[in-house]
């Protein structure tokens, strides 16, 4: 009998900042792990058949039609035992993830801070700025159930956000994203690799870098490259940059800076700019602007390049953008229904890129061999189970 189990926790890559489990901490984020796993391959497609089985055929008795879009799903969805017992356990599976995180946390926050501190004071290339606020759309809500987002402080300077979200992000993708969790990162070297070999750009900007997940391997990669990674919540650009120094990433630096106004950087600065997982965070006000920003600053002949859930469309069935849509509802995140329902293409044409310049791709996450040993004997398994995220992506004329 095959069993499809989660690494374990101890599989998880300690760098010098990495906050230290204790045996029970590591025991609940393997459960966590391993329960998010059973909600989705095993618990998971039960959604479906009460979708067909029960929820359809009582819509179509009592409006004579099926549902007319994935709201009017979510509604009906919503009365069905099966899709509430499903939902109120993969919610509470995330608040026992970040209660768990913050716990590990908590306790050895000096001995964090501290070690912190040992690889950002004196470094150039962590520049704070007090000046800048916390847009506030994003103080709506805390983002995945994060206490204080991504944003928050227990006490002044810590690093308590970055933190919490680094060790627990391996819980959270059942190691999917591999032993570093930046699988995406590494997908973002693979791609580029393949599709333009040799290419080697001299300065790299990621917006809403979080902690750098996904910019470190670039960083490496492409160690003569001058990258900058911006965000506006300095516990987690402490953190960041502390993590990216232990990992060797010196030519990165983390810029406390709004997205919308990146006045700092002079017109086609940047020959690549791109985004990991960020654009659905952001308010319909602030997106375009974040796009018109990003082609401001890219040089002739450079690359934007975002990593994204697909967005709806009509070819994509209205079941499925229902539960693509859980995480607007059910996970506090509250711009993510109207982001996947807008036309991204339109908007990169709106902030200048030509429309025979756009393109959309998938790439897939690079999968951590280490952690998932018998997938490097089988290819086709392989590219079977890793992540895998849309692109959109434009070449801006020379």
């Amino acid at each position: 009998m095959k069993h499809d189990v989660a690494p374990p926790y101890t599989a998880v890559a300690r760098h010098a900042v990495f906050p230290e489990p204790s045996h029970d901490e590591a025991a609940r984020f393997d459960f966590l792990a391993n329960f998010n796993k059973y909600m989705s391959g095993t618990l998971g497609p039960g959604n479906k058949r009460a979708y067909e089985t029960r929820v359809l055929p009582a819509f179509i008795k009592e409006h004579g039609r099926p549902p007319g879009d994935r709201f009017e799903i979510r509604r009906a969805m919503n009365k069905d035992p099966w899709h509430r017992f499903w939902s109120a356990l993969k919610r509470n599976s995330m608040e026992m993830r970040q209660q768990n995180g913050r716990q590990m946390v908590l306790r050895q926050l000096d001995e964090l801070d501290a070690r912190v501190r040992q690889f950002n004071e004196g470094r150039e290339t962590l520049r704070l700025d007090a000046r800048v606020a916390v847009p506030r759309y994003q103080q709506a809500v805390d983002i995945h159930c994060m206490p204080g987002s991504y944003h928050g402080e227990e006490r002044p300077g810590d690093v308590s956000a970055g933190a919490n979200y680094d060790c627990g992000i391996f819980a959270t993708t059942a190691g999917g994203l591999g032993a570093l969790s930046d699988g995406g990162g590494m997908a973002l070297v693979e791609w580029a690799r393949r599709e333009r070999p040799g290419w080697a750009p001299k300065r790299i900007l990621d917006l809403g870098c979080t902690i750098g997940h996904n910019i470190v391997p670039l960083a490496l990669a492409f160690p003569d490259a001058e990258v900058v990674a911006i965000d506006t919540a300095a516990p987690s650009l402490r953190y960041g940059h502390a993590r990216a120094q232990a990992l060797g990433a010196r030519n990165l630096s983390f810029v406390q800076m709004n997205a919308e106004d990146m006045s700092a950087f002079p017109d086609g600065h940047f020959d690549w700019v791109q985004t990991t997982m960020y654009l659905h965070e952001l308010s319909g006000t602030a997106l375009p602007r974040i796009i018109e920003e990003g082609f401001r600053v890219l040089a002739p002949g450079g690359l934007m390049f975002h990593l994204e859930q697909p967005q709806y469309s009509d070819e994509m069935p209205l079941f499925e953008q229902f539960l693509r849509d859980w995480d607007a509802f059910n996970n506090n995140e509250p711009f993510w229904s109207a982001m996947h329902a807008l036309d991204l293409k339109q908007i990169m044409i709106d902030a200048g890129f030509p429309a025979d310049r756009l393109f959309t791709t998938g790439v897939r996450a690079v999968v951590d061999t280490a952690i998932f040993p018998r997938q490097a004997a089988d290819e086709k398994e392989d590219f079977g189970r890793a992540a895998y995220w849309n692109a959109y992506g434009a070449w801006k004329p020379e």
